[in-house]
């Protein structure tokens, strides 16, 4: 084989394989910028809840027992090639409501977040498990229940 064919293969597949290990972005959630064109924070004791909903659409999400507050949620993550997901960014706006007018805006970013460490135990279920061919043949020979009702004949209602 010709050494100049030798070296274009050789740079075809480092180039590949650079480009197959250039992360991958993706964004979830609410977006504050929407057309490139950044939004302005509610204003206190101006806005009410459908001026915020106009402009900022439905919330993520809402506080479950006391119904005054509304959280847009967004994130920002990166993957590269078959890594775990990294999150990069990520946003929390609460608009809190005094009635129907805005009472306070918060911002909370990244340096807020906690990291929260699931248990990936399994809670046992009660009864036993059964294995493939008890599963397959679990009811060969089994015989069917009696109807009473074919050997009594129809139940008469009184």
């Amino acid at each position: 084989m010709d050494r100049g064919f030798l070296r274009l293969s050789a740079a075809a597949l480092a180039l590949s394989v650079a480009a197959a290990c250039a992360p991958v972005t993706t964004y979830s959630g609410f977006r504050p910028e929407r057309n490139d064109v950044v939004l302005a924070d509610p204003q206190v004791g101006v806005d009410t809840r459908t001026t915020v909903q106009a402009r900022f659409g439905s919330p993520s999400t809402t506080a479950v027992f006391d119904q005054t507050a509304w959280y847009y949620i967004s994130s920002v993550q990166q993957r590269i090639a078959f890594y775990t997901p990294q999150t990069t960014e990520r946003s929390v706006m609460i608009v809190r409501f005094d009635g129907d007018t805005v009472a306070a805006v918060e911002k909370f970013g990244m340096e807020r977040g906690r990291v929260i460490n699931y248990n990936s135990e399994e809670t046992p279920t009660r009864g036993r498990e059964l294995g493939i061919i008890e599963q397959l043949l679990g009811n060969v020979g089994a015989t069917p229940t009696r109807n009473t009702e074919d050997e009594q004949g129809p139940r008469r209602e009184r």
